[in-house]
């Protein structure tokens, strides 16, 4: 049974989000998945972030939309980078773009402590209409919608 893991603030559940989390459940199969939510202590993001409670709300929110079991995932609380992932056992790690550095980091140390490195699923970017992609930043400047739609400049 894999135990996969992925992480992010997950601010505005937007396609890329989705994207990702749907890919977890997907390579999980009868195993589990373990979302790491960034903390309030973690965020220095240059546009407001609703509080970690709020963002858990909604991601639960989510995932039960989707149907997936309360025991097929956990929402853990991340207060650095790496969370549990570099001392625990677990199978794969989910990553967009701009987490894949990270995975790289999360892999050294594992190995570094003796464990064994996690299978990286890459992830690409969703874009939006305008074929940038669709981030968290360009929702709250009002740019594009949750789906990259483009919003009208009034």
């Amino acid at each position: 049974m894999p135990k996969v893991v992925v992480g992010g603030t997950f601010q505005y559940i937007h396609d890329g989000h989705t994207k990702l989390i749907k890919k977890a459940f997907e390579v999980a199969g009868d195993g589990k998945v373990y979302i790491g939510l960034t903390s309030d202590e973690m965020l220095s993001k240059n546009h407001s972030i609703e509080k970690y409670e709020s963002r858990k709300s909604l991601l639960q929110e989510y995932i039960e939309n989707l149907q997936i079991p309360k025991e097929k995932y956990e929402i853990q609380k991340l207060n650095d980078p790496y969370g549990p992932t570099i001392k625990e056992d677990f199978d794969f790690i989910i990553v967009s773009p701009e987490t894949y550095p990270v995975a790289i980091e999360i892999n050294r140390l594992r190995v570094e402590r003796g464990l064994k490195p996690l299978e990286i699923e890459y992830v690409e970017y969703v874009m939006a209409e305008d074929r940038t992609p669709i981030s968290t930043t360009r929702i709250a400047k009002g740019e594009i919608d949750r789906h990259g739609k483009l919003k009208k400049k009034s």
